[in-house]
């Protein structure tokens, strides 16, 4: 007698984990349909009825992205920042993570596209942009709490839908959908470190609820180098957690209501006394989502509150003492915005997208400086607010089988307003200055034109031209900050940034055995904002006090352009049925054009960009032992604008070895960096350098129920 098997298929494949780029997450979530299509296809007295059921989530993958270098990251490293890190080209401003590193320093761009650390690559989850409202960095301990399913990189800039700020590109994090059930994590590592997660995700009525949640804390590794080091060098303490809610239910067949809910906090140091940094925050948003045979549209609003504050202290030359200089107790910011999109019916050989979005930001600066001994002099109080309001159109069309045409273009009315910064003596309440900055706005226009043709089944060609642009933050039109000696100013006549480029792609994808994506890429990025030395301490200098003899005065300002070309390569294979290779590389040969206060600037490198980025990773994936060893390397870069300051290059290895006791308890134990090399992430005037994370070894368990 055959047996009968009913097999419902899932529509949008990327919120089904098996179908996530990291064969390790295949395999930990293979579902049972999939293993009866498996038996199916060996055993003749097995029948397959198959249906299909609907998993709505975000709208279906734009046509325009067939134009575009798409790339899927591996979900298997335990905080998510790291896992970017693997990709080349993706570069987080400095080298160290969210362990050690300063919040602010972790805006995420790609292309050699920095100058400072503001992102120039647009974050999104489920679609909500997620930059911070204040500085445009990424708070990413908050996001390992999120249950994804995948990661994708869409690089290359002038993305009309995804709104203003995507120069680099764009990151996508996607949550998981399917299927329901708990999993629980916990790893204990080196120097008292602790990383445990929690997610579930289950079913109420036609619609499900996730909720997920996770905790990190060490006693930390001490950042400035062994040589270097005097009494006051100690271990870079850090606490984060993350808590993240989502439900999604249904309204219709078709149509859906997804509500998202994330709070994070962020506790770290930076290995000494007086540079403590708090950050934390909420999200909710709310969106419609409708996946009809005709027309198509999502709507989006969602609401960002932070708080941030940090402290700066100021270390004598021999490093046995500190002082404290600046504190900025109070840094609070406000984003809001809306989004739509509507895909109206137009064929079969053809999509179009229209929409539109608004995002205001709201923030400003609380500090005191001027310090003698613990008490301060004066006070400080900036801030100011901006909007951007746009819209968009944007479509695809097939004249043949084997050709794509895409084509897109937005524009946008950008303000700054409300700015203004008042500074007080504390000792008497007078007040030193009180300024209010004019309003600004203007017009801006982001386009990109694309094409791909499928020459067979395996390679496929594509290219596109684009333009796209960024606002400046509030962080860097209105904050000063300090990193060791040095001091850089803020600068409220800030410019918005603007970017043209091109790009040419070859992609050979056998989907059984091999796959390579290679892509040539150029950018010029007017109006660069960068950090520009303007002077050597000591001395007492505008908008950040004084400076000492070991660090230099810096302001922010928009160069005449940052210049970048290059290529980056990705390619997976597949040796054996149990192991696999992925590898990739990037070169980017970026230069500034500069005039004016920023002369001593031109045709030099943009700070913290490596011309040389390439990693691997060798994967083994059998029934019982999974296991992984990686390699990755990143060229010498330049610390400062001046390119006297050089990061030495740095080769990283780390690995992983899994265990399952059962089908629902693995044993895990995992490396970083385990030649304990020297990863340079700073080095200051008088030679101080801090590195970043060293050889860190770590133990854990996995529970699925």
């Amino acid at each position: 007698m055959k047996k009968l098997i009913l097999i419902c298929s899932l529509l949008l494949a990327p919120c089904f984990p098996a179908a996530a780029s990291s064969q390790a997450n295949q395999n930990e979530e293979i579902p049972c349909w999939q293993k009866a299509i498996q038996a199916a296809e060996t055993d003749p007295n097995i029948v397959l009825i198959r249906c299909t059921i609907t998993v709505t989530g975000n709208l279906s993958t734009s046509g325009s992205e067939i134009t575009e270098a798409v790339v899927d990251v591996d979900l298997t490293n335990a905080r998510i920042e790291n896992s970017l890190r693997e990709i080349p080209g993706v570069q987080q401003f400095r080298r160290s993570d969210a362990r050690s590193a300063h919040p602010t320093s972790q805006g995420v761009t790609l292309r050699g596209l920095g100058g400072n650390a503001s992102s120039r690559a647009l974050l999104f989850v489920d679609g909500v942009p997620q930059a911070d409202p204040f500085g445009g960095w990424v708070s990413w301990p908050g996001y390992d709490a999120l249950n994804l399913a995948s990661i994708r990189i869409r690089r290359g800039g002038g993305q009309p839908s995804a709104g203003p700020g995507a120069l680099g590109g764009i990151i996508e994090l996607d949550s998981r959908q399917w299927p329901y059930g708990t999993k629980l994590s916990a790893a204990y590592g080196s120097r008292n470190s602790v990383d445990a997660k929690a997610s579930t995700l289950f079913g109420v009525g036609a619609g499900h609820i996730s909720v997920s949640a996770n905790y990190a804390r060490g006693d930390g590794f001490t950042p400035i180098v062994a040589r270097l080091r005097g009494s006051v060098d100690r271990g870079a303490k850090y606490s984060q957690a993350g808590l993240a809610l989502r439900a999604v239910a249904p309204l219709s067949d078709d149509t859906e209501l997804q509500a998202n809910l994330r709070g994070f906090f962020d506790d770290r140091d930076r290995g000494f006394d007086f540079s403590d940094n708090e950050n934390s925050g909420a999200d909710a948003s709310l969106r419609i989502v409708n996946r009809g045979d005709g027309w198509q549209y999502s709507a989006l609003a969602y609401l960002q509150l932070r708080e941030f504050s940090t402290r700066f202290g100021s270390v004598a030359a021999d490093r046995n003492s500190v002082r404290l200089v600046f504190d900025q107790f109070s840094v609070p910011s406000t984003g809001l915005g809306a989004r739509f999109e509507v895909r109206p019916p137009v064929g079969d050989d053809a999509e179009l997208r229209i929409g539109g979005d608004w995002r205001r930001t709201i923030g400003e600066t609380r500090e005191n400086f001027f310090f003698a001994g613990p008490n301060p002099r004066r006070n400080r109080n900036a801030g100011g607010r901006s909007d951007t309001l746009g819209g968009f159109i944007e479509g695809s069309f097939k004249p043949s089988d084997a050709l794509t045409l895409t084509a897109g273009g937005r524009l946008d009315r950008w303000s700054i307003s409300d700015g203004f910064r008042k500074e007080i003596n504390l000792s008497d309440a007078s007040i030193r200055n009180d300024l209010a900055f004019a309003d600004r706005s203007g017009w801006q226009g982001t386009g990109r034109a694309g094409i791909a043709f499928q020459a067979s089944d395996a390679i496929k060609l594509r290219g596109a031209a684009y333009a796209g642009w960024r606002l400046p933050t509030l962080n860097e039109l209105y904050r000063p900050f300090r990193v060791g000696a040095d001091a850089t100013a803020a600068n409220e006549l800030l410019r918005p940034e603007q970017l043209k480029g091109a790009e040419i792609g070859f992609e050979y994808d056998d989907s059984d055995v091999f796959d390579l994506s290679a892509t040539l890429f150029w950018n010029r990025l007017d109006n660069g904002i960068t950090n520009v030395t303007l002077a050597n301490g000591p001395g007492l200098f505008p908008g950040v006090g004084f400076v000492s003899g070991a660090g230099v005065f810096r302001q922010r300002q928009n160069l005449d352009a940052v210049e970048s070309v290059g290529i980056e390569l990705d390619a997976n294979i597949d040796i054996t049925d149990s192991f696999s290779l992925r590898a990739g590389y990037a070169y980017i040969d970026a230069e500034v054009s500069a005039n004016g206060a920023a002369i001593a600037l031109d045709g030099l490198r943009p700070a913290q960009v490596a011309k040389h980025h390439a990693s691997g990773s060798l994967i083994y994936d059998g029934d019982v032992v999974r296991g992984s060893a990686s390699i990755r390397y990143i060229g010498q870069q330049f610390e400062d604008d001046l390119n006297t300051r050089s990061l030495g290059d740095a080769l990283t290895i780390g690995a992983r070895l899994a265990y399952d006791i059962s089908d629902n308890l693995t044993l895990e134990a995992y490396g970083e960096n385990l030649f304990n090399a020297e990863v340079q992430a700073a080095v200051s005037r008088s030679g101080i350098i801090e590195r970043a994370t060293p050889r860190t070894l770590w133990l854990g368990v996995k529970i699925k129920l």
